[in-house]
């Protein structure tokens, strides 16, 4: 089955500041295909990952940000389309 590209972001309830070390946790656990940022005290990570279904982007990911030992609260989708074709 091919590889489809998914984006979403998971929204952390820990920690509540994004430092270097956590972005490093956070790349060295597999997030190398996310982008960690922090805005009034809530980090996210906005994440462009190949799998082979939404499901299994998802869950990686989780797993990945629990391994870097951070909490994640929820998920969030882009209600855009990813492919739009005329």
């Amino acid at each position: 089955m091919p590889k489809s590209k998914y984006e979403f972001t998971v929204i952390l309830t820990q920690p509540d500041e994004l430092t270097e070390d956590l972005a490093e946790a956070l790349f060295a656990a597999g997030c190398d295909d996310g982008s960690p940022e922090s805005c009034n005290g809530v980090v996210s990570i906005d994440f462009h990952r190949e799998s082979d279904s939404l499901e299994n982007a998802i869950r990686s990911a989780i797993a990945q940000v629990n391994q870097a030992g951070c909490v994640a609260a929820r998920v969030e989708l882009d209600a855009s389309p990813l492919n739009v074709s005329a």
